[in-house]
């Protein structure tokens, strides 16, 4: 006897609304009342963040849906641009949290303003207008912040640099990252924890290069790009969070390098 086929369908919409869309995509599967109830308004707006709409507003082009459901999965796929292209905007499918990614010219790079070592210009696979393009440089020093507030509370995040080598980089070296609540740790405090990352190109992975070097590897990406985790950390939606600086420095062996293409940061919600 199925049950909840006695219950109203508000009611089985409430409990949906409660669990996430990966839940309720499975228990829509189960009966015919979950099934209704998993299409109802009520469960994907309340899926959604709260604070969306604010968020939706600052949207460099309209955000056009016909219904909740529609919106969520449109954000988990097509992340929009916001704040004139200075960072971009989606969801985590499985949870509906937040991801947010800083747009290359937006990260403080160093000597990132002299062409001689750094330029900005446009790619065809990026989502941004520019990506930041390295064309020779012996110190690499990355820095992005985002304000922990803007972030979904009560959940733990990752920091990840978006990037692409050429076939034939030169210079690439293993580098440092940290990520920090800049209001509750120094710089130095954070760099006696720093993770050892990898910047490997995608050929690596074609050639199935699956050696450790003693350190974070990075991955490809379903967008084509790649990507390393930089660190981790929990947003409890303190008042007293601040800013969250995610870094990557590599200064010590000071080698020239090139071919670095940086995307951005991105921070997004770490379900591991």
């Amino acid at each position: 006897m199925d049950y909840f086929a006695t219950l109203p369908e508000g009611c089985i919409a409430e409990i949906l609304s409660c669990t996430s869309a990966e839940d309720a995509a499975r228990l829509s599967a189960t009966t015919k009342a979950f099934r209704a109830a998993a299409e109802s308004e009520t469960v994907w707006y309340r899926l959604l963040p709260p604070d969306l709409a604010d968020i939706i507003s600052r949207s460099v082009s309209p955000v056009v849906y016909s219904n909740a459901k529609e919106l969520y999965f449109s954000l988990c796929n097509s992340p929009i641009l916001l704040d004139g292209g200075k960072l971009s905007f989606s969801l985590d499918k499985r949870s509906g949290k937040k991801c947010f990614m800083i747009a290359a010219r937006e990260l403080n790079i160093s000597w990132g303003n002299n062409r001689s070592y750094w330029v900005l210009k446009s790619h065809p696979d990026s989502r941004f207008s520019s990506v930041a393009s390295l064309r020779s440089i012996c110190r690499l020093d990355i820095r992005g912040k985002i304000a922990a507030q803007t972030l979904s509370k009560t959940t733990n995040y990752a920091a990840y640099l978006v990037f692409r080598l050429p076939d034939n980089p030169y210079g690439s070296e293993p580098a440092n990252a940290v990520v920090r609540f800049a209001s509750r740790e120094s710089v130095e405090e954070a760099e006696m924890r720093a993770n050892r990352v990898i910047l490997c190109g995608a050929q690596f992975h074609r050639r199935g290069f699956t050696r450790e070097f003693g350190g974070q590897l990075c991955r490809e990406r379903g967008d084509g790009w790649m990507e390393v985790e930089m660190g981790s950390f929990f947003v409890d939606g303190g008042d007293d969070d601040g800013d969250v600086e995610a870094r990557l420095i590599e200064t010590l062996d000071l080698n020239w390098k090139s071919g670095l293409i940086v995307e951005g940061i991105e921070f997004r919600p770490n379900l591991n």
